[in-house]
């Protein structure tokens, strides 16, 4: 019998603002993450793109600055810890900090301060030795990759930093988590292009599904808002280049006029816990993670199958594991980017899933289906990580968040793409979707917490 997987503390930074609270608000209001960053320095660098918008976190002006919401590294590492760490390794200690202290784990706060304590035996059964990180990320420090190649070709081998190799490591957000909480149960990082941040929550949940942990610290973060990023898409032709000057209408996931996805910055974590380890300590159960499904497309490097057949294994997969009915969904937080072919191909697979259940229309007329990047924009390896944690909000507050600027659905179906304005309905259960360059799909289903229900978690 496979263990049940719960949820018990969100933590987010995101282009919307630090924290869940502040996100959470300033989605459901409608505002947009987005803005231009042609005017970052050196700006040479930035001309001639063909697309200069991004989501990016928003910071404090000066170190002085009391705002939460807003970006202080300060914050959340000391001096000596930022020069260790990649700025997307920062974002996942912030979102992590805040997860934990939601979850009120660890129960110990003064357990393994030194290395030297460390170095002793930890018994197998203890809090520390049975939490474990799984934290991934799509691109991680691509600014260093860049920097360190310009000084080793124009200034030497010694100007090249010792901590170079570290800080572009997509395992150090792991890593580092782990040093910090001295939790030494499984330290997984996945790398899988945009669908990162689902894989990861995914295989975190199997790991405590299976008896490998009891708690799992598990997300995305990604921070790579950078010229040689945005000229590498630019030329797949992936990037919105709408005329408007305007950043927030650039991104417009299911719309006639949408033009391609924007990059955008941040991380998610959320902690998922065994259910009885949870109810034992008395943790806030905010939802269950009862369903996981993966599949490759095998089609095209960075197209997805036309007519979403690798999407629509993922949804149905995840649903089996749930034993869940499409027809038990209530709310879908879609992938879609902004991308024709992507946007129009999910579409398809998540028609052709409810009418496989339900031929005369009725689950697709009820089920609504939003993509959170118009607000947010395109995370990369930590979209689905904050997306997971969006589904999770929207069980927790009964609250579909909306598809921003959405005036023209134009993918071929007819769904409920709750356009502009939030809904206010039931959730029971929310399934988000995933995908990524290489053709990786991932659903994951969370449902609300019933210690009663009969069946087997994530397998």
């Amino acid at each position: 019998m496979l263990r049940r997987v719960v949820v018990t503390g969100l933590g987010a930074v995101t282009p919307l603002g630090v924290g869940v609270r502040p996100t959470w608000q300033r989605l459901l209001a409608g505002d947009s993450g987005i803005v231009d960053v042609s005017d970052r320095e050196p700006k040479a660098q930035w001309d001639r793109l063909p697309s200069t918008m991004a989501g990016v976190v928003p910071e404090a002006t000066n170190k002085d600055n009391k705002d939460d919401a807003l970006w202080n590294p300060d914050d959340w590492a000391d001096s000596a810890e930022q020069r260790r760490m990649s700025r997307f390794t920062q974002f996942a200690m912030a979102a992590t900090q805040m997860a934990l202290g939601q979850a009120q784990w660890p129960p110990r706060k003064d357990a393994q301060d030194t290395l030297a304590s460390r170095s002793e035996y930890l018994p197998d059964d203890s809090p520390e030795a049975r939490t474990g990180v799984c934290i991934g990320s799509g691109i991680g420090n691509l600014e260093a990759i860049y920097d360190t190649s310009l000084e080793l070709r124009h200034e030497g081998y010694k100007r090249v930093s010792p901590l170079f190799v570290p800080r572009i490591l997509i395992n150090m957000a792991a890593g580092h988590v782990a040093m910090r909480y001295n939790f030494q149960g499984p330290n997984h990082a996945v790398s899988t292009a945009c669908t990162t941040g689902a894989h990861s929550v995914g295989d975190a949940a199997r790991f405590i599904a299976l008896g490998d942990a009891d708690v799992m610290v598990a997300g995305g973060a990604e921070a790579c808002v950078h010229p040689l990023t945005l000229a590498g898409f630019g030329r797949s032709r992936s990037l919105a280049t709408a005329s408007s000057n305007d950043p927030s209408l650039y991104c417009r996931p299911f719309d006639r006029d949408r033009s391609g996805f924007v990059v955008a910055e941040g991380a998610a974590v959320l902690v998922l816990e065994e259910m009885e380890h949870a109810l034992a300590r008395g943790a806030p159960i905010l939802a269950e993670l009862c369903g996981y499904g993966c599949s490759g497309d095998a089609f095209h490097m960075t197209a997805p199958h036309p007519r979403g057949a690798g999407a629509l294994r993922a949804m149905r997969r995840a649903l089996q594991h749930a034993n869940l009915k499409p027809r038990d969904i209530d709310y879908i937080n879609a992938h879609a980017t902004g991308t024709i072919i992507g946007d129009r191909a999910e579409a398809t697979a998540i028609h052709t899933l409810l009418m496989e259940d339900q031929p005369d229309g009725t689950s697709a007329a009820k089920i609504a289906v939003s993509s959170t990047k118009g607000a947010v924009g395109h995370l990369l390896g930590a979209a689905g990580a904050i997306e997971a944690l969006f589904s999770v909000m929207s069980i927790v507050e009964n609250t579909i968040p909306p598809t921003l600027n959405l005036s023209n659905p134009d993918v071929g179906v007819s769904l409920d793409f709750v356009p502009d304005v939030p809904q206010q309905k039931e959730v029971r259960v929310a399934l988000t979707n995933s995908f990524g360059f290489g053709g990786t799909n991932a659903s994951l289903v969370f449902s609300k917490f019933d210690k009663d229900k009969k069946y087997e978690s994530v397998r």
